[in-house]
């Protein structure tokens, strides 16, 4: 992380950390303890369907207010409907950044698949001028525990 707080400052950039979730609209189905010989019954009120994405970015640079730039994408079973982001959608979540807050940016971002995807690529590349990006890694790094000591 420190070579992107260093590309930031030596930018004037904005440091802005990307991440999606997702959650589905339809209750839980859910089973409980009961007394024996008797089913406990879980009522469920309403027939939620679909699933709600949300990709967000926080924001930050120094003596400015941070931000948060967020979108979110309803799906609602629909044959046509796409289920979560594509790629024209993280692209547009960029540029719609670069333009509330006015300036480049050095995004910092996850490895998930549509990240990588060549279009985005491209695009990143067409803008270097004002986008530095940082993919994260994989998995974290392990600190490996100092040969003789307990790890616990």
């Amino acid at each position: 992380m420190a070579a992107g707080k260093s590309t930031a400052a030596a930018n004037g950039a904005w440091v802005v950390f990307e991440d999606e979730a997702g959650q589905s609209m339809t209750p839980p189905r859910a089973r409980t303890w009961g007394r024996k010989g008797s089913t406990p019954v879980v009522r469920v009120r309403g027939r939620g369907s679909g699933r709600l994405s949300m990709a967000g970015m926080t924001c930050y640079k120094p003596g400015e207010r941070s931000r948060l730039i967020y979108a979110i994408r309803e799906y609602r079973g629909r044959k046509d409907e796409p289920k979560g982001f594509g790629w024209k959608n993280y692209r547009d979540l960029v540029i719609r950044a670069r333009t509330q807050l006015g300036g480049p940016i050095v995004l910092v971002w996850d490895n998930l698949r549509m990240h990588l995807v060549a279009p985005l690529r491209e695009f990143f590349a067409a803008n270097t001028d004002w986008l530095t990006v940082f993919q994260l890694p994989t998995s974290p790094p392990t600190s490996t525990p100092r040969k003789g000591s307990d790890p616990w």
